[in-house]
Formats: structure tokens, sequence, C-alpha cells
């Protein structure tokens, strides 16, 4: 069976995935202007496969030649060696012009995965925190992996399969009417007698493999979640590795059976092909050795009809099926159109500003803030289950916040869980945009601002402190590509780190592991903060950077953040009561709201709300003004990562 019978196998796989897919309008309008630039690869990688598919019906009938040459009264050895010197450049030329075909093929393909996975990757970098929040990775890995191969596909097998069949097909009954209509009409009987069996093996191949598939991405999410730090320790923990060894080898189990089934499908399919193909030569040798006795056909014209024959099922079974393709292809640009489509909340100006250098002053002025929600932000397929939203998309969690940090001045901002400390924080490099009142830098609302310049002014580090599995140098690099060995370690040592990766076999060079997973808490902590010291901005936005650390950790970072705010503009949403202490000025959030505003001696004295927190959850009871050291207890709003 050739090219052309595997592509028929593979399109009725695919067509009872198809059923109730519609199409958006303007899908095939957009892909023909995406196709535009490729439009002269496109018509040579056309004309190549329209040469190569004449070049297949040419031989058959060539051959068909030779046998008349061999048997007619007429006949000479010159015109066999003739022929036969035709037909081998013809071969020669078939070789080379599929040479040609493969290199324009690939050029296009390539060329096609490259756009489209570079739109796809920048857009997607260009939505908002809240995209990410709601958006299920595997189905954005999808998105740039597997729709973008299918895509790819439209412009190489699905186009070349179709040009060439189509071609192949027409030529080859156009040849065998015009040699014997009668032999081509009964050869033709045959393919209702293949086709309606090969529907019905497409529908089985279809159901086990999408089984296989499912069974597949369980065993992928068993493996993700098992093979990480977290759940290995989990299951190590709870001794589940036997359960855990039955469960996949149950799945394994079944694709292994899916497998075997489907192989034995897949060869039903080839041999009914074969068998036809095999039948309908029988015929043609059959009917055209009686018209050969009878004088009406040549014995050449029946080598040639037999010839055709073969190469003419492959093709039409493919054609029965170019819908599937078509749709296939479609579907997988509609898909990564969706995501394109994708209006990002947040975009810059065309005429966004510069914030000069050394920009350190921060201002809200009457900020309003509510959460997107999930229309706004998000594709149902890319979630991860498809539930009513109920979010704060529907409130304002700031509900007219104004106050001003001066260049060099730290204030903290404390308050009860929800209040919206995060989500203030969050503004000030741009991670949400304001929906009423303004939030500025450097006396420059960030909204007017270049994306570029906001970041490389303002440092963040949160609880939750990210690092990529890359080596230490290349974490901290990410914030100040280019800098020196020495300079990481002079960042490293300011945030009182410096000793713990020299002790590193690796030093520098040593792999941080999923998540940075290999360091504790407090050291992923200290490293985000050295991060942070290389890329040295004038503005540090600091989220509950020492939460959830023990007393050791706690106070190696905080000597860490003591280095990291030194004659920097810093905002702290505090956790530490030394950290509030020290403060120039504490702002009280209450729903929404700035309650209070004040250093903490004066709001300890005034008794509102900081004055209460103070007392039950600062001091020991018992020590009311003693001003013993602990800790606020607050939750973040909103999953943010960590920023350089």
């Amino acid at each position: 069976m050739g090219p052309a019978g595997w592509d028929a196998m593979r399109s009725m796989r695919r067509a009872d995935d198809l059923k109730g897919v519609t199409l958006t309008r303007g899908v095939k309008r957009r892909i023909l202007r995406f196709a535009h630039p490729y439009r002269w690869d496109i018509a040579v990688f056309i004309a190549l496969v329209t040469l190569i598919a004449a070049i297949g019906v040419a031989t058959p009938v060539l051959a068909g030649d030779i046998v008349n040459e061999l048997t007619g009264a007429d006949g000479t050895q010159r015109g066999v060696v003739a022929i036969a010197s035709v037909i081998a450049g013809l071969a020669l030329a078939e070789g080379l012009l599929n040479l040609a075909m493969r290199w324009y093929g690939a050029k296009l393909g390539e060329g096609i995965i490259f756009d489209l996975r570079r739109a796809v990757f920048d857009h997607v970098q260009s939505m908002p925190v809240a995209f990410f929040t709601r958006s299920q990775t595997g189905a954005l890995v999808s998105r740039l992996n597997n729709d973008v191969m299918g895509a790819q596909r439209a412009f190489t097998s699905t186009l070349s399969g179709l040009v060439s069949n189509g071609i192949a097909v027409a030529l080859i009954i156009g040849v065998m009417f015009f040699q014997s209509w009668q032999i081509t009409l009964l050869s033709l009987v045959l393919v209702p007698v293949f086709l309606v069996p090969a529907k019905w093996v497409g529908r089985k191949l279809a159901e086990l493999t999408k089984e296989s598939f499912d069974l597949n991405a369980a065993m992928n999410t068993q493996m993700a979640e098992r093979f990480n730090v977290g759940g290995a320790m989990l299951v190590k923990l709870f001794g589940r590795p036997d359960t855990e060894s039955e469960e996949f080898a149950g799945k394994a189990d079944r694709v292994r059976g899916i497998g075997i089934t489907t192989a034995m499908y897949a060869r039903t399919f080839i041999v009914a092909l074969t068998l036809v193909a095999g039948l309908s030569q029988a015929l043609a040798y059959g009917l055209g050795g009686a018209l050969v006795f009878a004088g009406q056909l040549s014995a050449g014209t029946v080598v040639t009809l037999a010839l055709l024959l073969t190469r003419l099922y492959g093709p039409l079974t493919a054609l029965s099926n170019v819908r599937v393709d078509v749709m296939s292809a479609l579907v997988s640009f509609q898909r990564v159109f969706e995501v394109l489509d994708l209006k990002p909340l947040i975009e810059e100006k065309p005429d966004a500003r510069e914030l000069p250098p050394g920009a350190a002053s921060i201002a809200f002025r009457d900020v309003r803030f509510r959460y997107p929600g999930a229309a706004q932000v998000s594709l149902a397929s890319l979630e991860d289950l498809a539930r009513p939203d109920r979010s704060d998309s529907g409130r304002d969690i700031l509900r007219g916040v104004s106050f001003d940090v001066a260049p060099g001045e730290l204030v903290a901002l404390v308050g009860h869980s929800g209040a919206g400390k995060t989500t203030t924080a969050t503004l000030v490099p741009r991670l949400y945009d304001v929906t009423a009142g303004a939030v500025e830098v450097g006396g420059v609302d960030v909204r007017d601002l270049k994306a570029a310049s906001l970041s490389s002014h303002i440092g963040m580090v949160t609880q939750d402190a990210h690092l990529f599995h890359d080596t230490v140098r290349e974490n901290l690099a990410y914030a100040r590509p280019g800098a020196t060995d020495e300079e990481i370690w002079e960042a490293l040592d300011r945030a009182q780190i410096g000793d713990t990766v020299r002790r590193l076999e690796s030093g520098l060079d040593t792999v941080v592991g999923e998540r940075g997973y290999r360091f504790s808490g407090g050291e992923k902590q200290r490293l985000a903060i050295a991060r942070v010291l290389l890329k040295a901005p004038p503005i540090v936005i600091l989220d509950e950077a020492t939460a959830h650390l023990d007393s050791e950790s706690e106070a190696a970072v905080q000597r860490a953040l003591d280095t990291a705010l030194e004659g920097r503009t810093s905002l702290v949403i505090a956790h530490r009561l030394s950290t509030v202490r020290r403060a120039d000025r504490i702002v009280v959030l209450e729903d929404g709201l700035v309650a209070e505003s004040g250093t903490h001696d004066d709001l300890v004295a005034r008794g509102g709300i900081y004055a209460e927190l103070y007392r039950t959850q600062f001091e020991e009871p018992g020590s009311a003004g003693s001003g013993v050291d602990g800790g606020v207890e607050i939750g973040p709003e909103e999953p943010v990562p960590t920023a350089a």
C-alpha cells in the first residue's frame, strides 16, 4: 500500500473527532492571508506535485508500449530501448522532483510552524496575569505544539495529498477510459465493495485511537503529578507506590491491548485494499485477454490498464476522506486563531513614554479595581473545568485607594486577609490595570509608560519565590543578562546566601531543581532577593517575603531585605513587626479602602484597626506595649508570580 492508503487510514481515524465541530466565519480567509507570504513556494510545490503525479501515470502507459513493441509485428529492439530510456529518464526526473518537492514542502511547513509558534508564544506572553491563573498550562502547550502541527499539515500533507491524489485519479481514469471503457467501468464497480467496509474500519480505528489518546493523557498526568518533587514525596510519605504502580499498569495494559487491536484493524485495511486491487487486476487481465483475442485490444494496453489499477484505489480512497483532512487542518487553524484573537487587557500605547533614570516615587490616585471575568481573559477550552465564574470579578476589590510613596521612603501595607494588599502591590508593575483612577510611578501614569521601562525600575519579591529549573547563575542573570560572576557573587553575599552557594559542589552551576526544590524556603527567598539586588531597581515591592518561614530563615531573609531596601523606594506588605515598626509610614487597608495611615507609634496611640491588629497579633498575652516581635496573619488575594 502506498502513502495514499496510509493517509486514508489516518483520515478515517480522525473522522469521529470532528463530529459536531463548527468553523467560525472567516477562518478560510484568514488562512489565505496567513499563507500569502508563501504564495510562490506554494505554487512551486503544487507544480512539483502535479508533475510527479503525471509521471506516475505516464510510466504504466510506457510499460504497455514496451509490451506492444515486444509482441507487435512492427516492434523493434531500438523502439524497446528508446521507450526504456524514456522510462529511466522519467524515473530519474521523478526522483529529482521528489527531492525538490520535499525541500519546498519542508521549507513551507517549517516556515509556517515558526510563524505560528512565534505568534502564539508572543501573544500569550502579552496576556495579563489573570489569563495564566485561569488557563491550564497543558492546554496552552498543546496549542503551541499539536494544533500548530495540525495547521502545518494543511500546507504539506493535506495540500500535497489533495493535489496529487486528485490529479492521479483524474489522469488514471481518463487514460483508462481512453484505453478501454469496458475494463474501466468493471474496475470501478469494485470501489464501493472496498469503501463501505473501509468506513467501518475507520470508525473502529477512531474509537480505539481516541481511547488510546485519553489513556496516554491520563498516564502523562499521573507521571507529571507523581514525578515532580512534591508528588514523589507525597507518594513515599503515604506509602502508596504499589497502588500507583497498579493504577499505571492498568492504563498501560489497556493501551497495549488497543495497540494490538489497532494493528490488526490497520492490517485488515491494508489487506482489503491489496485484495481489491488484486481482484481488479484479475478482472482486467481476464476481460482484457478476451478483448485481445477478439482483436479489440493490444497486449500492451492490458498491461497498462493492470498497472494503472494498482495506482488507482489508494488515491481514490484518500479522496473519499479528503473532507476529514481539510476539516482537521481548518479546526487546527481555528484553535490557533482562538488564542491569537484573545485581546490582551494590558496593552502598551503607541506613544508610550520612557521613565527618566532613577524615577522612584509611587502614587495611588483614587484607585478602584475589580478582577476581570473569565470571558475577558481566557478561553473555556484552555481551562481545566468549565464552571460558573464565582470569582471576585463582579465586585470592587479596591474602592478609592489614595496614598503616596516618596523616593527612598518605606511604606508598609497591613490589614486583614482580603483587604486588598496584594492587589494594590500588583498594580504598580502593571500586572493588572486599574478599573478607575490611576497608579503613577515617577509622576507618570503607568498606563502611559513603556512596559520595558516600567519593569526596569521595579523589583518584586513574593512569598512564593519562583526559580526556573536551571542553574543558580542563570536564575540570577535572568534579571540582568550579561552580569559577571563577580557581580552575581556580590548580590548573593548581600542577600545572605553567598556562603550557602559556595558550599555547593557546583557553585553557581548548581541546578536549582524544579521550582527551586533543592533549596529551602528561606534559601529560595534569599536567591529571589539576590536577583532583585542584581537588577538594582530604584523601587522594590515585597509581598509577604518572610511569610511561613521558620525563625532562623526569617532572620536571614530579614537581613537580606535590609540590604535590598536600603536607599530604595519600598512598598512592603508587612508580615513581621520588625518591618512594620521600621517603616516610614504604615497604610492600613480595610475592605478596599485606606482606613488609616501613619507611623507605628501614631497608629498604636490612635487605637484603631492597626492598634487592634497590634494587640491581637503582635503582642504576647499580658505584654501590652512591650513591642515584642510577631506576625500579621495575611493571605494573598490573587496568585502572582515572582517578578525580577
